[in-house]
């Protein structure tokens, strides 16, 4: 017999016997009333907790209000529901959360469109590239966000097996974004977009290296071809050879320094390691510099070598020559003849090193600041050439300070000259010992 059953049982007997003493003591109404008590009782529990279960369908109070018999069951059971029902909801919250999480992270613009166009969802980097803000556009039609006549075009004409450029996006109408729909769903679309404005200047970089070394190999090669041909065509006086064969030889020379200075700075950017750290004694090498400066110069200019600290570097040795070379090299270049030239290596109360090179030149306009480490880069083309530069020497100074993270600082004020500054961090310096210095500079 179940528990129910017998529950059942339990009632009606008790009602029979109360409804017997009911007519015993009070007649036929009070065998009615009393009769009819175990009836009304569970009845009205059932009741009360019905209404509990109106009140309150999604949360449980059980515990504070305990319930009875098959009613403390059906609790039971609804809390054990409820909760699983809730962990699920809470566990479904949780991976939302964190897929959108995962698309806020994301460097792409990620954004949701319905059927209709209108923005569902968007993450923060469309918002910069599009200039959103999605609070403000839900549901809007993103054609009417975003009017670009490309970004229009390509939506309308729905064919998005191949992805749209798009320039002169965001804010400041800086960015070249490459755009792509995907769609999805019960037409749903997804469109995913890259910012892809470094790449594109890498890429005029690139384009703009290929021309200029085609330019700079081209001029001495066609100089010495002329040269060579006059020479073959035409019978020369000894002084004229010899003023030909100097002239081609400086060609030559020049072809030479580019190619070296081309492979010097591919070497160093495939080179992201950082420098090693061996003792570099920049005292000792500022002799070897000035002998080299005063050679370059021929007593055109008044040349000055000041040592302030005695401390070596811990360095590359090769590349720091290099660097310190092209620096002063480029000093003496474009400083005009009785000019005068300052080449200094201190240590600040900072603690960094300073190897600087001070110029009388003819300055350099602000706006060509930022640029001057592009390779190539010239304030005045036809005056470099003339000087016998590169075009590659401050590059190459940048990548050598950048592997032994130091800095190169450019200042200068037009005609009053300019003066280029490598900082060494102080875990780079190194006291040098006595029996090492020199004071020959």
């Amino acid at each position: 017999m179940s528990a129910a059953t017998g529950r059942f049982i339990l009632i009606l007997g008790a009602s029979i016997a109360l409804a017997f003493l009911g007519g015993h003591w009070l007649g036929e109404w009070g065998a009615y009333l009393l009769g009819s008590i175990p009836l009304i009782f569970p009845l009205a529990y059932s009741y009360y907790n019905l209404q509990r279960l109106r009140d309150n369908p999604s949360t449980t109070d059980e515990q504070s209000r305990p319930a009875l018999g098959l009613w403390g069951e059906v609790f039971t059971q609804r809390h054990r529901v409820l909760k699983e029902m809730r962990n699920r909801i809470q566990a479904i919250e949780q991976q939302h959360d964190r897929f959108i999480q995962g698309f806020q992270a994301s460097p792409n613009g990620v954004i949701m469109l319905d059927a209709q166009n209108q923005v569902e969802w968007c993450n923060s980097s469309a918002e910069r590239f599009f200039g959103l803000n999605f609070a403000k556009d839900a549901k809007q039609s993103i054609t009417h966000l975003v009017r670009h006549p490309e970004f229009v075009n390509y939506l309308s004409a729905a064919e998005f097996d191949n992805p749209v450029v798009i320039e002169r996006m965001g804010v400041a109408a800086n960015l070249t974004v490459v755009v792509q729909v995907f769609p999805f769903a019960d037409d749903q679309s997804l469109l995913l977009a890259q910012d892809i404005t470094d790449l594109q200047r890498t890429e005029a970089m690139r384009r703009d290296f290929v021309a200029n070394v085609s330019h700079e190999i081209r001029t001495p090669l066609t100089v010495l071809i002329g040269f060579l041909e006059t020479m073959q065509s035409i019978e020369l006086a000894p002084d004229q050879q010899n003023r030909y064969l100097d002239l081609m030889m400086t060609q030559s020379r020049r072809m030479k320094n580019l190619v070296e200075d081309l492979l010097t700075l591919a070497k160093l950017e495939a080179n992201s390691k950082v420098a090693a750290c061996t003792p570099f004694n920049v005292v000792a090498e500022m002799g070897a510099l000035r002998s080299d400066a005063e050679a370059l110069s021929k007593g055109k200019h008044q040349i000055d070598f000041a040592v302030d600290a005695t401390h070596m570097l811990m360095a590359e040795q090769r590349e720091l020559q290099s660097a310190f070379s092209n620096l002063i090299s480029n000093a003496i270049r474009y400083t005009p003849e009785g000019g005068s030239i300052s080449v200094r290596w201190s240590v600040g109360i900072d603690g960094y090193g300073e190897f600087s090179v001070t110029d009388t030149g003819p300055g350099i306009d602000s706006a060509h600041l930022a640029r001057l480490t592009e390779r190539f880069y010239r304030v005045d083309g036809s005056r470099s050439r003339d000087t016998g530069g590169t075009g590659l020497g401050l590059a190459i100074v940048k990548h050598i300070a950048t592997r032994h993270h130091a800095q190169l600082h450019i200042a200068s004020t037009l005609g009053k000259g300019s003066t280029f500054t490598l900082r060494f961090s102080p875990e780079r310096l190194d006291v040098v010992p006595t029996q090492v210095r020199v004071s020959s500079v």
